[in-house]
């Protein structure tokens, strides 16, 4: 057997063992590379019609929307579950509502593990009752689905709603349950609703309760809730409650009442208080025309803060330089170094400064916004020791290269 021949036979040994010598790279087929452009071209396809479709939900084009994402539930891939959510979703905004719970059933038919199910069930639920079905919150054991419906028949059937509202209030709910059952009550117009959720507000329940009560009557606002708000602030004797019922005026807008409180509250925490929120709420003429006028210091140092809280860097740069009050000076010159961007005005406060503790008070605003290359400036200008050694140990707890070559320079000198 010569040697072309025993190749030849081990080759057809090897083939016949499942392996080829010799083997090439398998190249691919001209169908699987067909198929992989299709599958590319399919999620693409997908992608471009559920942002469309999403699109259309933003701008309230229900008929559009309901389209966009009937056509990628049929396309039966990886969003085809949220896609049957937002359909049912624009078709009960658009009254459609049987063709949406015929939706909803798809998706949890078709899609039992989908996270989309949730929100599905609350979807639901609204359309159910939209439609003028009945449902009965108390027989549904899932506490969200629960208040999802317990909401929506309060708007359509208060005096329905309310005594499943109280049983959960009064009852042995659990905490975030009844919060919840507070919300809604806080909102509705309904007598019986104000009646119970101001005696909450009054303290006739546990001050835990008490507190959310405060809250969402801020947050409801309106004239009814407000007047409760004062009432209750009149009433109590609690320096928390007063808090809770000055947070609450904050969140319903209600500047005027706040700003009687910062004036005339006769408890200074509770004054500074006052005068925080008024900083969050942005009153700035109204913190100034205080300023103006406010003969005690702590109360001035509350009223920076105020400035601070709502962004008043022009009025806290004028304090720096003008208040005769060293230590208030000083405060408004930290405040300036916390708001950032008033390099010149804190270089410039410390030339005209004059006092060792105002100078030491502008190194440390320009600290804390993180200045190094300020602080290095100052540092190769200043001739007073004590100063100069300030300045060097506050860039030596920077983590900035610039301050770390410099103390390498100055050890080296």
């Amino acid at each position: 057997m010569n040697t072309t021949r025993i190749l030849a036979a081990l080759a057809v040994t090897l083939i016949a063992g499942g392996r080829t010598l010799f083997a090439q790279p398998a190249m691919p087929s001209m169908a699987s590379a067909e198929s992989a452009a299709t599958a590319d071209d399919r999620t693409e396809r997908e992608s471009d019609l559920y942002e469309e479709g999403t699109d259309a939900i933003d701008d309230e084009r229900w008929s559009d929307a309901v389209q966009s994402f009937r056509d990628v539930a049929q396309m039966k891939s990886s969003r085809a579950d949220g896609a049957l959510y937002w359909m049912a979703y624009a078709l009960n905004k658009s009254g459609r509502r049987a063709e949406a719970l015929g939706a909803i059933d798809g998706l949890k038919k078709n899609y039992p593990q989908s996270k989309w199910l949730d929100d599905a069930r609350a979807l639901e639920i609204e359309a159910r009752q939209a439609g003028g079905e009945r449902v009965h919150p108390e027989r549904i054991d899932d506490e969200d689905l629960k208040m999802i419906a317990i909401n929506s028949l309060m708007h359509s059937d208060p005096e329905k709603a309310y005594p499943l509202l109280e049983k959960i209030v009064k009852g042995p709910s659990d905490k975030k349950v009844k919060e919840r059952a507070m919300f809604i009550l806080a909102q509705s117009p309904s007598p019986r609703a104000q009646k119970l959720i101001g005696e909450i507000a009054r303290g006739n329940a546990n001050p835990d309760l008490q507190r959310e009560a405060l809250k969402f009557l801020g947050i409801h606002g309106g004239e009814g809730n407000r007047a409760l708000l004062s009432e209750v602030y009149a009433s109590s004797s609690s320096r928390e409650v007063k808090k809770d019922v000055l947070q609450a005026f904050m969140l319903s807008g209600d500047r005027a009442r706040v700003l009687s409180a910062a004036k005339s509250e006769k408890d200074a925490d509770l004054r500074e208080k006052a005068i925080q929120l008024l900083g969050v709420m942005g009153a700035r003429a109204e913190l100034n025309a205080m300023y103006a006028g406010e003969t005690s210091r702590d109360a001035k140092e509350a009223i920076i803060q105020g400035l601070f809280i709502s962004g008043d860097a022009e009025r806290i740069g004028e304090l720096a330089r003008n208040e005769k009050d060293p230590s208030l000076r000083r405060e408004a010159i930290r405040k300036l170094g916390l708001m950032g961007g008033q390099a010149g005005t804190l270089l410039a406060l410390y030339a005209a400064e004059t006092s060792a503790e105002g100078k030491k008070a502008v190194i440390e605003a320009l600290f804390l916004q993180g200045n190094a290359r300020a602080l290095i400036d100052l540092s190769k200008k200043e001739t007073n020791p004590q100063l100069r050694k300030d300045a060097l140990r506050r860039l030596s707890l920077m983590d900035d290269e610039e301050a770390l070559r410099y103390m390498l320079q100055i050890l080296e000198e």
